[in-house]
């Protein structure tokens, strides 16, 4: 008889960071200059990975949005397809850590760590 058995590290939701972006947003360009660089290395950035989507672009199957983005860039954070929370805009990057780090405390509490500590 075999068995399939899953440790808690093996059982990983799907979250990620999915920015809403437009050809000519000077704002989109900023946040790829002053984040962009760094975000894949910050625990924001292994709890959430980016993934960039275009706005007016399809969303694939299985997300959920309380409502259409609007405004570029937009990041929302998912759990598992669904919103868990957003940022409308870029106004500095003070402004988008402190939101990062709000929407990330939403999350469930074994999903806040960082899986690369």
């Amino acid at each position: 008889m075999f068995g399939f058995f899953l440790t808690s590290q093996q059982v990983i939701a799907d979250v990620r960071l999915m920015m809403f972006e437009q050809d000519g947003c000077p704002w989109c360009e900023r946040w790829k200059a002053e984040i962009g660089p760094i975000y894949p290395k910050t625990a924001e950035g292994r709890i959430a990975p980016l993934v960039k989507v275009m706005i007016h672009a399809p969303l694939e199957k299985g997300i959920t949005l309380n409502s259409p983005p609007v405004y570029t860039p937009t990041f929302i954070l998912l759990n598992d397809g669904q919103e868990v929370g957003r940022i409308e805009g870029y106004q500095s990057d003070e402004f988008f850590w402190w939101f990062m780090e709000t929407m990330i405390k939403k999350l469930p509490e074994d999903l806040q760590k960082d899986p690369g500590a």
